[in-house]
């Protein structure tokens, strides 16, 4: 039988029948929005089932005593980086099996999480019921067989309910949400197109930019260097070198972006020059523009106004470990020239 309290479901296997197990595996689809969470048996890391949720979201931390992942090693970071990724990449349901073998103070952080990220979560509880710790208790739907199990697998899952991201304002046209989907506003009169890359007005956010200028194209990246971009754990770690791989821009350049310098549907991102006198958009490749949600959806998990800059609290605190991944990752060609990963 389960149990479910709002969008959380308990299944509860007292005889821990491999069925469930097999069943819930089976059902690990990210692309259909449904990822499956085992915990990491007897871990004592604070921060491991969140490390755990990265996982099954196709993130890998860095291994070594010194890794550039050391940061993410924080309850809130790691969970922060899993909320941000799991809205990026639109999972709406998340299985974690046995759940049994979880801490009170675990549940309570995959609660904390839930309510962040915005999904529905099932819990396979793999022992007796009785020992349902309280929090659990409260739960309500119940799931009474196999079949039922089955057919809440099978289903699509809900939209996730994300959280209420303040919207983006675009300088040049007061306040305005972008969003995917949302059709670009007509030029004003008697503008002129400007070559690709050129900058426009050096305040204006990228939908604005947009309607002036041609993006520059993306440099093309092997896809060696895409696929190990893409494993990258932290969304802040992830976009900014992505950034600089498709760009060839140093930090610099990248320092200043903020969340409506990155348009809508993730298409284009503008990076600003010293003095705002060089500030181009360039074209967000295909394989990019997950890490580039993951990003900004970090950012406005945080509650950072959109004028803020996406990748200010990587620069400011955490640039040395950009840089460390930069160097691990030498497919990425970004230690010629130097510059674009000096501080």
């Amino acid at each position: 039988m389960a149990l479910v309290y709002g969008d959380v479901t308990i299944v509860v296997d007292e005889q821990d029948d491999l069925f469930y197990t097999r069943m819930a595996l089976q059902a690990h689809r990210p692309e259909e929005g449904r990822i499956i969470v085992q915990p990491t048996p007897a871990s004592g890391s604070p921060a491991a089932l969140a490390h755990d949720m990265l996982y099954a979201l196709g993130k890998r931390l860095a291994p070594g005593p010194n890794s550039p992942d050391i940061w993410l090693d924080s309850v809130k970071k790691a969970w922060l980086a899993a909320a941000a990724w799991t809205v990026a990449t639109g999972v709406r349901h998340v299985v974690v099996t046995r759940a049994h073998l979880l801490t009170v103070r675990r549940i309570d952080q995959l609660f904390a999480w839930r309510e962040v990220a915005g999904v529905q979560l099932t819990l396979l509880w793999q022992k007796a019921l009785r020992g349902l710790p309280l929090v659990l208790a409260r739960v309500e739907r119940r799931i009474s067989s196999r079949d039922k199990f089955e057919a809440l697998l099978a289903e699509p899952g809900p939209i996730p309910a994300c959280p209420s991201f303040p919207p983006a304002v675009l300088a040049t046209t007061g306040r305005a949400a972008v969003g995917a989907g949302q059709p670009p506003a007509r030029p004003p009169r008697g503008a002129q197109p400007t070559s690709p890359g050129r900058r426009a007005h050096p305040c204006t956010g990228a939908m604005a930019t947009a309607q002036l200028s041609q993006p520059a194209p993306a440099i093309n990246l092997a896809s060696d260097g895409t696929a190990a971009l893409a494993t990258l754990a932290h969304p802040l770690i992830a976009g900014a070198l992505s950034v600089l791989a498709f760009t060839r821009a140093g930090l610099g350049g990248l320092r200043l972006t903020r969340d409506l310098d990155i348009t809508g549907d993730v298409s284009a991102i503008k990076l600003h020059g010293v003095g705002h006198r060089n500030c181009p958009l360039y074209t967000v490749p295909a394989w990019a523009r997950p890490l580039l949600a993951g990003a900004r959806a970090h950012h406005r998990l945080v509650a950072h106004p959109p004028g803020n800059s996406v990748f200010a609290p990587l620069m400011l605190a955490e640039a040395r470990h950009l840089r460390a991944h930069g160097e691990r990752l030498p497919q990425l060609n970004l230690r010629q020239p130097g510059s674009l990963l000096a501080p």
